[in-house]
């Protein structure tokens, strides 16, 4: 695809998609200034979608970014309810099978970045927010 082509793709994308994109991009740059290192993106398996994964130290790291508007009266983060932790955990399962199930720690991080008229005003960063659902085990 050309260069036009996305940028015209980006700028017919529901406003939705448009703020949860730049809802990663924030959160990415905030957790690789606080010295994760970066692995991946959207990782995407048949029972859902991680959004960042990144390696602090000897633990492998899990993270979902939830992006709001200023307006909205919830945290970002309770949007993660207990089906969106199960889709989470076994994802990452198929993750760590993917990459030939080594023997690392693992964690489950949200982000929450919050907007306010199209930009990035706050980024929260909350680790280590949930365990492995039930009945799943590693390691």
């Amino acid at each position: 695809m050309t260069l036009w082509g996305r940028i015209l793709s980006w700028w017919h994308r529901p406003a939705h998609l448009r703020y949860g994109a730049r809802g990663e991009q924030a959160a990415k740059r905030y957790l690789k200034r606080a010295g994760l290192r970066f692995l991946t993106a959207n990782y995407r398996s048949k029972h859902g979608e991680i959004d960042l994964i990144f390696r602090d130290a000897d633990v492998l790291v899990f993270v979902e970014v939830k992006t709001r508007s200023h307006k909205d009266w919830t945290r970002p983060a309770a949007a993660v309810n207990r089906e969106k932790r199960r889709k989470i955990t076994v994802t990452a399962l198929n993750y760590l099978r993917a990459i030939n199930n080594p023997q690392v720690t693992l964690r489950f991080d949200i982000v929450e970045v919050l907007h306010q008229e199209g930009k990035v005003k706050e980024v929260r960063h909350l680790p280590n927010v949930f365990p492995l659902s039930p009945p799943y085990r590693y390691g």
